[in-house]
């Protein structure tokens, strides 16, 4: 599996978790570096990652596409006119590789792109400003916004334009979905409200004790959050209550938490949890040991650099991503395929 990350300074950095040895009874693990550059010509905002794909986001206004079965960058796409905000691939259950990539910009709009090869199908405007996050039903028929303009966005990427939008009263920064599809989260400051997916409905509000700059949905309903405590808190969503926390995970804020799926090279994935920040490290911890106590990361990797996004990968196929034309225009009109 694989974890990727962006930074102010411009880099990008991807890394390589597998075992220490060759033992698979081995519980010790490692962050091996499998590239570092600078792939854009502002700090980076956003990364996403699936299969051997993997993307990146900035306020230069381009996304940049990266094989990370190769270690290669892809190159630009250059569709924009304003800074990348969110990214987000979606995967169909029988597929292990990406089929689409959504983006979000800081004009309000949505791009959807067909990955085979990385062609734009449809472009529309989803908000009046910025779009703050980007969540991908399970489904991959719509999508929810959040933005600067203090609204909930539907969208309906089967026709590839706003279905659906309401005030919500006060800016939301992050919206997730869970695993299920059956309910998302949104963040707005310190608290996070659990709603139901089939009409909104507010089941729980959880509230931290600072601002929240990230989250990740985990299994049984546990939904992982970080931000300006510089702790990793597990949330029990069913209940609404803190299961357990991870105190002073950084030093500083966290800025992203990838929760690691199962992969046939390391056992433990399902309990294993990835977190970076702007103090620069990236670590990697075992959940279970969390909750006998603050436990010490079982990989880190010292970026030196300010970090600003994470995504992590499960390598599931060696099939490579490639960057073609833009598609015609009626084809960008219908985006069906999502």
């Amino acid at each position: 599996m694989s974890l990727i990350a962006g930074s102010y300074e411009r880099f990008i950095w991807g890394f390589r978790l597998k075992p220490l040895n060759y033992d698979p009874s081995s519980q010790t693990l490692t962050l091996t570096q499998l590239f570092s550059y600078p792939s854009h010509n502002a700090p980076i905002t956003t990364v996403a990652a699936a299969g051997p794909a993997a993307a990146s986001g900035s306020s230069d206004d381009t996304i940049h596409i990266y094989d990370l079965s190769t270690a290669a960058s892809l190159g630009p796409l250059h569709h924009f006119s304003s800074s990348i905000t969110a990214l987000s691939f979606y995967s169909p259950p029988n597929l292990s590789f990406p089929r689409n990539l959504l983006s979000a910009s800081a004009d309000g709009s949505i791009s959807i792109f067909d990955t085979e090869p990385f062609v734009l199908l449809k472009s529309f405007r989803s908000h009046k400003k910025g779009i703050n996050d980007l969540a991908v039903h399970s489904s991959g028929k719509l999508a929810l916004s959040v933005s600067r303009d203090g609204c909930l966005a539907m969208s309906n990427l089967m026709r590839g334009k706003r279905s659906f939008c309401c005030r919500l009263g006060k800016e939301a920064t992050i919206v997730k979905f869970d695993g299920s599809g059956e309910r998302f989260f949104m963040a707005s400051e310190e608290k996070i409200g659990v709603h139901l997916a089939e009409d909104a409905r507010l089941l729980y509000e959880l509230e931290n004790e600072k601002r929240v700059l990230c989250a990740a949905s985990g299994e049984s309903g546990i939904l992982f959050t970080g931000g300006e405590s510089r702790s990793i808190t597990a949330w029990d969503t069913n209940s609404g209550k803190v299961a357990y926390c991870i105190e002073d995970a950084h030093s500083t804020r966290v800025k992203g938490i990838v929760v690691l799926a199962k992969d046939g090279g390391v056992d433990d994935a399902p309990y294993l949890v990835a977190s970076a920040s702007s103090d620069g490290f990236i670590r990697v911890w075992d959940v279970r040991m969390a909750i006998k106590g603050k436990p010490n990361p079982l990989a880190e990797a010292n970026t030196k650099s300010r970090l600003t996004c994470l995504a992590g990968s499960s390598l599931q196929s060696s099939k490579r991503p490639q960057i073609g034309k833009s598609a015609p225009k009626e084809e960008q009109s219908d985006a069906e395929d999502v």
